[in-house]
Formats: structure tokens, C-alpha cells, sequence
């Protein structure tokens, strides 16, 4: 379902499903994070619902916290990001221990086409989340990858959705570009 007018890149509030047909294959960038083939699979069967709340705290500072559950009965993870480009240190049992930060980025701040190209004209307007994390070699037997993704509001076949642009850089320099296109299902309550 297209997302509705109401979310934007200065709310992504909402309930918002993958939508396995419109999104690329993620599977290459899974293994190359160090995630097994069996909890690759059980991922790409899985149907992955993303719970969103997005706000400000009492200091002004955007909040998106995202509670991904997966079916199949794979256990979700939650992420709590705070849009201050702030290290921050989250172990899951997917992907280890990562670093992350994330901000507001503009498309000037941007230095990868990939990530630039196919937003609507209000995310290109009001900025985008910007979210890089990086594998933490201390904790995950010295494996290093990179993930830097942008979310925004693309029209995919006529249709608003919900979008995010991964640029990923591997272990061993490998480039992969991937687009995740969701589905709206409903509000966050």
C-alpha cells in the first residue's frame, strides 16, 4: 500500500512492511555482514514488519525507533536512533556489534549518485534520515563492512512508498547498491 501523504521524511511514524517484489534481493549484503546462510534463508522467507515512532525529545533532537519483528519465528531487534551524528554502540543477534550514527541530510551532503537519485520532491525538500553503520572489529572477529543508508519517499510504479537507498561497501571492498521499498499498513499505535 502507497504511503500516505501524512508520512514524510519529517514523520515516519507508521506500521510499513517489505515489500519483497519492489525490493532488491538482500542476500550478498547479508552474508558479507557475517550473517549464516540459515538465518539468511529464515530472512528471505520472513515477511519484515517495521514499527516507527518518530519525535523530537525535550532538547529538540529527532528520534526514530523501530521495532522490526520478523515472521517465521525469528525473533525481531529494536533500534533507537537519535538523529544528533552521534556514535552509538547496538549488538543484535543478527548483525553483532555495530556502531551507528544518524542525522538529517540534505542531497548536497551526499557523495554517492546511488543515494541521491528517485526521491519526491517534499523528502528532497525537508532532508532525509541518514543512518551509517559500521561493523565493530573488536567485537565481531575483525570483520569490517560499512552501511550507509538514506530514507525517504520514492514513487515506485505510480505509488508513494516508503524507500530506503543502502550503499554498502564489504569486507573486502565489494560495492553493492540496494533499494528496500515498503508497504504502509497502518499507524504506530
Amino acid at each position: 500500500m502507497a504511503a500516505p501523504e501524512t508520512a514524510t521524511t519529517l514523520d515516519y511514524s507508521g506500521k510499513w512492511v517489505m515489500n519483497k517484489a519492489l525490493s532488491d534481493d538482500t542476500d550478498q549484503l547479508l552474508s558479507l555482514q557475517g550473517v549464516g546462510w540459515v538465518t539468511r534463508k529464515a530472512i528471505g522467507m520472513a515477511t519484515l514488519t517495521i514499527k516507527m515512532t518518530h519525535y523530537k525529545d525535550d532538547a529538540g533532537i529527532e528520534h526514530v525507533d523501530a521495532d522490526q519483528s520478523l515472521g517465521g519465528g525469528l525473533a525481531g531487534t529494536k533500534e533507537e536512533r537519535n538523529l544528533s551524528n552521534t556514535p552509538k554502540e547496538h549488538t543484535d543477534y543478527i548483525f553483532g556489534s555495530v556502531i551507528g550514527r544518524s542525522l538529517r541530510a540534505q542531497l548536497a551532503d551526499l557523495d554517492c549518485d546511488f543515494l541521491k537519485q528517485g526521491w519526491t520532491e517534499d523528502s528532497t525538500a525537508n532532508g532525509f534520515l541518514q543512518s551509517i553503520a559500521e561493523s565493530n572489529p573488536a567485537k565481531n572477529g575483525g570483520r569490517t563492512w560499512k552501511a550507509d543508508q538514506i530514507w525517504g519517499f520514492a514513487m515506485i510504479n505510480g505509488e508513494r512508498r516508503y524507500t530506503r537507498r543502502i550503499k554498502f561497501t564489504g569486507p573486502k571492498g565489494e560495492d553493492l547498491e540496494k533499494r528496500l521499498v515498503y508497504d504502509y499498513i497502518g499507524p504506530a499505535v
